[in-house]
């Protein structure tokens, strides 16, 4: 299963935890859970953002297939306005948990932060993505549901070319605010533009 470590305890159902999102304007964040089974083959799994999207979605098929259990949430952008992004990563991530089934008796966490989930220990481990194959697992499934997501809403706004940004700050999504100004789906909590002074209207 490529150079990432199978499990942190060996012999225990470990679930791996990571989100996807957090950086972006636009759009709820996602996160996974992941159960892996032992010894299933997952070739060139790693960290999603060091992966093609062609391995992303050839993993993502794998992992829905093969894991024994898996689990995707969301979380809008006025519920991250409202509670922050960090927060609401945390939040998403409880969500994804709570559809694990089995119960996983330990949790993964990408990062060095997270809220307790009640009843299950967690370990929080820096860049857990490119060591652990389980958050790597999650963070193929939190990435590829979130784009798939992002590219539906660009069917209905195409002016932010989510298609190809998938809500991040680039300077095509920057320039599309600048001329439509913001949807439902911005986070205002967050600098569109880099002029705050910058009065944006809704865009619906």
């Amino acid at each position: 299963m490529s150079r990432l470590r199978r499990y942190l305890v060996k012999g225990r159902l470990e679930a791996g935890c990571d989100e996807a999102g957090r950086g972006c304007l636009a759009g709820p964040v996602f996160a996974a859970a992941v159960i892996l089974r032992p010894g299933m083959r997952l070739p060139g799994i790693n960290d999603s953002k060091k992966l093609s999207e062609d391995d992303r979605n050839r993993l993502r098929g794998l992992i829905e297939q093969q894991a024994i259990a898996w689990a995707v949430a969301q979380v809008a952008p006025r519920e991250i306005d409202r509670i922050n992004i960090l927060n609401a990563s945390f939040k998403a991530m409880h969500l994804a948990i709570d559809q694990l089934d089995p119960r996983p008796e330990m949790l993964l966490i990408d990062g060095n932060r997270f809220h307790p989930y009640p009843g299950i220990p967690a370990a929080c481990i820096v860049q857990g993505d490119g060591k652990y194959a389980a958050i790597a697992a999650a963070s193929i499934l939190a990435k590829t549901h979130r784009d798939d997501y992002m590219r539906t809403l660009h069917q209905e706004h195409p002016e932010y070319d989510w298609e190809n940004n998938v809500g991040y700050p680039t300077e095509a999504h920057r320039e599309g605010i600048r001329l439509a100004g913001k949807t439902a789906h911005h986070r205002v909590s967050f600098r569109l533009l880099p002029d705050p002074q910058l009065d944006l209207f809704e865009h619906v």
